[in-house]
């Protein structure tokens, strides 16, 4: 089971949370439509100092489901962006930092949006730690937390389990991510088409890991990697490979697995419907033929793993895409 908890507080913006938290219910609904009984129950509240309503930057209250105190241990918690300046709402409640320091001492994931980074940033959790927000408070921000090292340059930061969002679009590509972890990849396209349809840049590539997370020890893997990038286009033999880096079929598969989380022909699956998806969108390649640019004979199979993958198809997938992209003469 997984918890997810929204903080509210007054002078939010009110989109920082009821986008997250649609995209959130969205994908819950399309997991249990597709797998019925079987999908992780996920509870997903709002919580605040007390049970007033909180009132939001234009003056829509939000009403909180339990106190700050009944929250109870969460998995994921999100954090709003605070309308102006934030100092005022920031250092009004120290309860809400101490309640920060706590769940992240308990292992929560925590992803501020915009101003409410300085949240994470008056608790001290952001000392010497990666962070992002909103463009216009930059300076003062800086000014403020001179230990946060501000990367003015990216959308989203990560250090460990303290995520920060430079906007509100920025924390819907985060939501993607978390909708992927929890759901997988083809619950977490389904969301994307039908919240963000336009073409976005990848959570990844708009995005600082502290210390290089993405990567991993085993240097052996990283090489094997690297090598199907370089040859997703090839007839590629998963035994061929392994013997390539000197392993067994099964060793290699297992230090794959610990390395990256997957096994290496879901990985070069995944190259390839990548850069599938870039050929769409940019080319004039029939299907059959982007099918063939990424190692795929078989156009039925590539088609039917797209869909798997992507929960559309590969035409469907390029008319949406297509649609949105604008030139000027």
């Amino acid at each position: 089971m997984h918890k997810i908890t929204f903080l509210l507080c007054d002078n939010m913006l009110a989109t920082s949370a009821t986008l997250p938290f649609e995209m959130l219910r969205a994908a819950e609904s399309a997991a249990r439509g597709r797998g019925g009984r079987n999908v992780e129950p996920v509870i997903i509240q709002t919580t605040a100092i007390n049970k007033l309503p909180m009132k939001t930057s234009v003056g829509f209250p939000l009403l909180p489901d339990i106190l700050l105190e009944e929250a109870g241990n969460s998995d994921i918690i999100y954090l709003p962006a605070l309308w102006r300046n934030p100092r005022p709402v920031v250092k009004k409640h120290p309860e809400i930092l101490g309640w920060l320091r706590k769940a992240y001492e308990n292992g929560a994931m925590i992803c501020a949006v915009g101003t409410g980074t300085c949240f994470l940033a008056e608790a001290g959790l952001l000392n010497d730690k990666p962070a992002t927000t909103h463009w216009h408070y930059f300076d003062q921000f800086q000014r403020d937390y001179p230990r946060v090292k501000l990367k003015r340059q990216y959308f989203i930061t990560q250090a460990g389990n303290l995520y920060c969002c430079a906007s509100v679009n920025a924390m819907a590509d985060l939501t993607v991510h978390f909708v992927k972890r929890i759901y997988g990849q083809a619950i977490a396209s389904f969301v994307e088409r039908n919240f963000s349809h336009e073409i976005r840049r990848s959570y990844e590539n708009t995005s600082y890991y502290e210390g290089s997370t993405k990567q991993h020890p085993d240097e052996d893997i990283v090489q094997a990697q690297i090598w199907l990038q370089d040859n997703y286009h090839r007839q590629v033999k998963i035994s061929e490979v392994a013997s390539r880096f000197e392993m067994s079929v099964r060793t290699f598969n297992r230090r794959f697995k610990n390395a990256t989380g997957q096994s290496p022909l879901q990985y070069l699956q995944g190259v390839r419907i990548e850069i599938a998806k870039d050929l769409l969108q940019t080319s004039n390649l029939n299907v059959s033929e982007v099918a063939d640019k990424i190692g795929y004979q078989d156009v039925g199979y590539f088609t039917a793993l797209f869909m798997k993958m992507l929960s559309t198809s590969p035409r469907e997938y390029r008319a949406t895409v297509r649609a949105k992209l604008f030139t000027v003469d």
